[in-house]
């Protein structure tokens, strides 16, 4: 779906569902000022268009025993697409690793790697990260806090 052709309501509604999916059509009909019906085709609408892309539980990472976040910065020797591409493609089969950007600037990818402490990210790290072909450096750099992590856009 378009940028232009998100309305108003639109934007309740997702705004709504970040902060709670789990909530009832009839709940977020009330609070975005629709009968449930053309609501739930909104929904329905948005999901189609790919703006909902899924529905996920936001899970406490300490309280599941991963309390360390490592953010790696990675040099690749070469920036091709083709090597772009591998470095994707191998990076993607890792779970410990649960976000990934291509970057401008000194380096070519910053990573957010999660593990449940230090010799585990060691482990991670010489099995795979360093084994990886065509990386020339990577920088780590440990998270003492996490001062604010946000998983909702912020939809006017």
């Amino acid at each position: 779906m378009p940028e232009a052709k998100i309305d108003e309501i639109d934007r309740k509604i997702l705004a709504a569902l970040q902060q709670d999916a789990h909530m009832t059509m009839e709940r977020l009909a009330e609070l975005v000022g629709l009968s449930p019906s053309p609501c739930a085709r909104r929904v329905r609408n948005l999901e189609a268009a790919g703006v909902i892309r899924r529905y996920v539980a936001v899970v406490d990472q300490e309280k599941v025993g991963l309390p360390v976040s490592v953010f790696a910065s990675i040099k690749l020797e070469r920036q091709r697409e083709d090597e772009l591409d591998r470095f994707a493609r191998a990076i993607a089969r890792w779970p410990e690793i649960v976000e990934c950007y291509l970057m401008t600037g000194q380096r070519d990818y910053l990573l957010r790697i999660v593990v449940k402490d230090l010799p585990a990210y060691e482990a991670f790290l010489k099995r795979t990260l360093t084994r990886l072909e065509g990386v020339a450096s990577i920088e780590s750099s440990f998270a003492l806090s996490q001062v604010k992590h946000a998983q909702a856009l912020p939809i006017d």
